[in-house]
Formats: C-alpha cells, structure tokens, sequence
C-alpha cells in the first residue's frame, strides 16, 4: 500500500495502520469460530452445488435435449410432432430443450389448427433471444386471430414489435397483421395508424404482392369517409 504513496502520505497510512492493528486482531480472535463455520457452510454449499450439477442438472439437461433432437429427427408429420414436442415439454418444461419443446409443440398445433392448445404451449416458452421470443409472440397473435379474439391478438402483435425493437424483417409485418385486425373490427382510423408507420419507419418494405403502402393508406382512407 505504502509503496503507492509520496513519503509523508506513507507516514500517515502507517500511523493509521497501527492505531487500529490491536482492535483489528482482537476482532478476528473473537470471531474465528464464526469464520471457521462460514468457511465451512460454503464448502458444504460448494459440494451440493457441484454435485448437483454433474449428478443430477448435467445428465437431465443432457436427457432433456436428447428427448428434443429425437423428435427433431424422427417426426413424420405434424400430429406426431406435436403429441411428442408436448410430452417432452411437460416433462422438462423447466430446461431449454423443454422450453424449445413447447415452442415446437404450438407451431405444429397451430399447423394443425389446434389454436386454443397452440396457445398453452406457447405461453410455457421463453428466451432470452429477443427475435426468437418476438416470433414467438406473433405466432400466439396469429392463434387468437384464427380463434376470433381479436383484442387478444392485437395485445400479442404490441408485444412482439416492442420485443422486436424496431427490427425491419419482423416490425412491419407484424404491423401488418395488426392492421388486418383493425380492419376486421372495423377500425380503421387504427388501421391506417399501422399502414403508415411502415411507410413512414419501414420504406424498404416490401409486400410482395404488387401494392404499394400508398395503396392500402388510400383503401383506409377511403373506408373511414363511408
């Protein structure tokens, strides 16, 4: 510490040093069968943890990934991956390949037109991955608009654009859907919010179709003046 120190700083750090070494080393007296105790809960802390990572957490996320690849692999259609993907979702829920397993069980429910079950199991996935949690969410949107709960859905698409953070492959389409919603409630003052945020924030958007987004802001437009 000292060797940091001009020569008169030095003094002054050793005068405090020594001022407060007697009470120091009668603390550590007094607590050294505290000390030796904690020392010894970390280890025995040490040890379970430890053990239960190569006895137990290791060879189940090992097993649990292992039950995923197997469905991966082996999966003929939609209705056998969807009642496998499921048992494996159930039986490790908690691990990332049961996680992964649950998103892989909705897309194929939703395949199926399974929406309501889509849904349970898409609710059980979760990520830190940003893009994948966002078309996740689009994907539970897309379950309530086919089962006609409408506010639902919008509740869903929100959530997956604020998820997505502005990224340009997923935003506007999603805004997309969400317009289409509007549209089929009847809102269309909300519809046309949505057609011209892309316009105005997605320009290199492209629809595929032929239209432009001037189009579908005149369509809107024009069914507000009805």
């Amino acid at each position: 510490m000292a060797s940091h120190r001009d020569k008169h700083q030095e003094e002054t750090a050793i005068d405090r040093m020594n001022s407060h070494l007697t009470d120091a080393s009668s603390k550590i007296a007094d607590n050294k069968k505290i000390i030796i105790i904690a020392v010894g809960i970390i280890l025995v802390v040490a040890a379970f943890v430890l053990s239960y990572l190569f006895i137990y957490k290791n060879p189940h996320v090992e097993k649990a990934f292992e039950a995923y690849n197997g469905v991966e692999t082996q999966a003929l259609n939609d209705s056998t991956a969807a009642a496998q993907y499921m048992e494996v979702a159930d039986q490790y829920g908690s691990d990332d390949a049961g996680k992964l397993a649950a998103l892989s069980a909705g897309e194929a429910l939703y395949n199926q037109g399974r929406y309501e079950e889509a849904v349970k199991y898409l609710k059980k996935f979760s990520t830190k991955d940003d893009i994948l949690e966002a078309n996740a969410l689009v994907l539970t949107g897309d379950c309530y608009v086919n089962l006609e709960n409408y506010d639902e859905a919008i509740n869903y698409f929100q959530k997956a654009i604020r998820k997505a953070n502005g990224n340009p492959q997923i935003v506007p389409r999603v805004l997309l859907k969400e317009a289409n919603v509007y549209d089929a409630q009847g809102n269309f003052g909300k519809a046309l919010e949505c057609y011209q945020q892309i316009k105005n924030n997605f320009p290199e958007f492209k629809l595929g179709n032929g239209m432009e987004m001037d189009a579908y802001i005149a369509r809107e437009i024009a069914r507000m003046g009805e």
